[in-house]
């Protein structure tokens, strides 16, 4: 079964941390939920709870980041892009520092806490900032590899999680390359772009699809930024549709850059978006916000048959 992946990403700190000494964790009083306490407990000298302070703590981990330590600051998602985004601007992206901002409960993932807390602009926000990376999981194995490439790679970064559990997609063991997406399902009428739990929804889609003679291409662009263009191109002019699904606002996120890219390609195929439309969510269960807002499995394939008529 599935694990959290915020459990997998608690337990992929430990993990790793506990390898390189120079790992720090910073936390603004919620290691509970992001699960930032698993490496709290397993290195308690390397672990800091800087209260409701995010804009302190992303500040104090830039100038730790500075001194050659490699810091990983935790909060929900919506908190770390917003009260943190003046720092990370100004240490994380201007001065190069190589901090990790890492937004937990992405996404409408923090269901019952409503619009306050889910964060459905973060990707748009934080692939503007120049230098930063950002990558969006779309499983266990792939989150475990997203924390190890954060100790290795001396950039500033946005990771961004989900408090919930997402389909399994890879095998243990498989590996990956920045700015690279990865075929998870070949087909030839169109192609889904997805990132996060969209993947494994486009996935469910693509099975559906199958029975109306439709072959759906699955596409993983877990690294947004920075962006593979030559997929993009590729999938363009081979499927002749593209359709982008995040769990983000369509406006800015994924299909923007996507967009982006195709428009420099040259390449004419229509495009589709599936994500939030330019609103914020509500209160309830997960599964059915998901639902609501057009983010399942059955919105994503009636918007690709809705993009195949237009090629």
């Amino acid at each position: 079964m599935a694990k959290a992946i915020r459990d997998v990403y608690g337990e992929s700190l430990a993990k790793y941390g506990q390898l390189n000494k120079d790992v720090v964790v910073l936390d603004a009083d919620v290691s509970g939920s992001t699960k930032s306490a698993v490496f709290g407990k397993a290195c308690p000298d390397r672990f800091f709870n800087m209260g409701i302070a995010e804009a302190g703590m992303t500040a104090c981990a830039c100038g730790m980041a500075a001194a050659g330590k490699i810091p990983f600051v935790n909060t929900f998602a919506v908190f770390v892009t917003t009260l943190g985004l003046l720092p990370a601007r100004a240490f994380g992206s201007y001065a190069d520092i190589p901090v990790k901002m890492c937004g937990a409960y992405g996404g409408l993932s923090d269901a019952y806490d409503g619009p306050t807390h889910h964060a459905l602009e973060d990707i748009a926000i934080m692939r503007t900032l120049p230098r930063f990376k950002v990558f969006v999981p779309c499983d266990a194995v792939q989150t475990d590899w997203v924390v190890k490439n954060a100790i290795e790679d001396p950039s500033p970064m946005y990771l961004r999680f989900s408090r919930d559990a997402f389909p399994d997609v890879y095998q243990p063991g498989e590996t990956f390359e920045e700015g690279k997406g990865r075929i998870v399902r070949e087909g030839k009428d169109a192609t889904v772009i997805g990132c996060g739990i969209m993947v494994g929804n486009a996935l469910k889609a693509a099975e559906e699809l199958e029975k109306e003679g439709i072959s759906l291409r699955v596409v993983d662009m877990f690294c947004i930024k920075p962006l593979d263009k030559e997929l993009v191109a590729r999938c363009a002019k081979e499927t002749g549709a593209i359709i982008s699904a995040e769990e983000h606002s369509i406006i800015g996120g994924l299909g923007g850059a996507v967009a982006e890219a195709l428009a420099e390609s040259g390449i004419g195929a229509p495009m589709g978006f599936v994500g939030m439309q330019d609103r914020h969510g509500e209160c309830g269960p997960y599964s059915k916000l998901l639902e609501k807002y057009g983010l399942d499995a059955a919105a994503i394939a009636g918007k690709v048959k809705e993009t195949i008529a237009r090629k």
